[in-house]
């Protein structure tokens, strides 16, 4: 008796399961496909925008550009992995900023060292009243038309590992370029 009472509830939930509509389940992956799409294109420009750390009216032109150059630190892509960092955006052409050449062929701990002892520099001197707490790091990135596109990736990496929130990329400059040359011809002088 037991068994024949088991065989049509078996059954009746079998035909139950055929009556489930998934027509639902199509809306439901559209609508998903729609909000990721919608997102992730709205979060895009964020990465692109610079937002210098000064906002104050009252600073003479003197005072920013000291700021904006204790903050900045500007890493040029060149030829053959390599990567070339400065302290400030090399704004004074009558002081050459001093270059520091770091290779990022195999890997960008290197790179990521000279970021992370910026931050650190940049904190020291917001604890010290230098500058305010609002004042972020701030990275200019200006690849040459020689580096390679895995390069600029690489290097866009590690403002998002580093937690870096100001940075871009910019234009480089026919004086960056001989900033470079000119470094090259030193270490080239030293071998």
């Amino acid at each position: 008796m037991g068994h024949h009472k088991k065989g049509p509830g078996v059954k009746k939930a079998k035909k139950l399961s055929t009556r489930i509509d998934l027509t639902p389940m199509v809306d439901l992956g559209f609508l998903l496909i729609t909000f990721f799409m919608y997102t992730t294109t709205l979060a895009k420009p964020k990465t692109m925008e610079i937002n210098m750390p000064y906002k104050d009216e009252k600073m003479t032109e003197e005072q920013k550009s000291k700021v904006k150059e204790s903050t900045a630190l500007t890493i040029l892509l060149s030829k053959d992995h390599r990567v070339y960092t400065y302290e400030g955006i090399g704004s004074d052409p009558t002081k050459p900023p001093e270059l520091k050449p770091v290779s990022i062929a195999k890997n960008t701990t290197a790179l990521r060292n000279i970021i992370i002892s910026k931050k650190d520099a940049v904190e020291k001197l917001k604890q010290s009243g230098v500058l305010t707490p609002t004042d972020n790091i701030v990275i200019l990135i200006k690849p040459d038309t020689t580096s390679t596109y895995k390069d600029i990736v690489d290097v866009f990496d590690e403002m998002t590992i580093n937690d870096v929130k100001v940075y871009a990329k910019v234009d480089i400059t026919a004086q960056d370029r001989d900033f470079i040359s000119l470094t090259e011809q030193a270490n080239s002088a030293v071998k």
